[in-house]
């Protein structure tokens, strides 16, 4: 994590309404940044352009060709009358497809007794970036987050975030259903038999977040230390340094909230993550 940030400026509650943005700077806290790319004449920047494009094609289509590969995997069969917990009490895993094929899930890790800003923050990442699933839909994919969090901790969580997407818990199960969490996991549906077909976690669930590949796009990329940058170019934070901020925009970690929690009605300064174990 980043080292110590400054102490928080005094709380104005009247700045803290989810219709405005908490976290914007104006341009006296706009931190100045060293390095920056050689100014050149467009043909120039023309020609360097383009010889950046033939390896980005080239990387598109070697992705191309990786989900070609994945649809060439095996799967595996479980019993989809496994029951989660979900607003309607216990239902089986089979109805998390809603009369779809296919089911895409991002598995949320808890952290158990924790209050709201307690809760992981790289999952925050995906799950605030995955709150509507329609093309998903339309395409014939149904989508939910399961999370290992007991049900009653859950659903006051989801009121706070604002979440509208399928939630259940999955507490206690094994795999496929369950198992480590930080995962985005594939199924197939075959009647009443389903199937595991796709799992992938750690850099693999990026592509849940378009945040990143929009901020690799950018002159600093995501302003983290184990970037390859040009020299002289700014040096960056430790893993993950933006995903909390405190009442000021700081990044101190022990007095933060999950950085969207800031647009959530009621959220107010913190003085700890109130964690009292390690995820599920």
């Amino acid at each position: 994590m980043s080292g110590a940030a400054a102490a928080p400026a005094p709380y104005d509650a009247a700045q803290m309404h989810p219709e405005e943005d908490a976290m914007t700077m104006t341009d006296e806290q706009t931190p100045t940044r060293g390095g920056q790319p050689p100014v050149v004449d467009l043909a120039t920047w023309q020609a360097a352009r383009a010889e950046l494009l033939a390896r980005e094609k080239a990387h598109t289509h070697e992705g191309d060709a990786i989900a070609a590969a994945r649809r060439r995997m095996p799967m595996v069969e479980f019993d989809g009358t496994t029951e989660v917990v979900g607003p309607d009490g216990p239902v089986p895993f089979l109805s998390l497809f809603q009369g779809r094929n296919e089911l895409l899930v991002y598995k949320h890790m808890w952290h158990d007794g924790a209050p709201h800003q307690g809760q992981c923050e790289g999952c925050t990442v995906t799950a605030w970036q995955l709150k509507d699933a329609v093309y998903l839909n339309a395409r014939g994919v149904s989508f939910a987050i399961l999370t290992e969090g007991p049900w009653d901790e859950v659903e006051p969580y989801l009121a706070f975030m604002g979440y509208t997407q399928p939630w259940y818990s999955v507490r206690g199960l094994d795999e496929p259903i369950g198992g480590p969490m930080g995962h985005l996991t594939c199924y197939l549906r075959d009647g009443d038999r389903t199937y595991l077909t796709y799992d992938v976690t750690g850099r693999g669930t990026e592509m849940a977040g378009p945040s990143f590949a929009l901020l690799d796009m950018t002159p600093y990329g995501r302003g983290e230390a184990w970037q390859d940058n040009p020299d002289g170019w700014p040096e960056g934070e430790g893993p993950c340094w933006y995903w909390r901020r405190d009442a000021s925009g700081n990044t101190d970690w022990d007095r933060s909230r999950p950085a969207p929690q800031w647009t959530r009605p009621g959220a107010t300064p913190v003085e700890s993550l109130g964690r009292h174990e390690h995820h599920h």
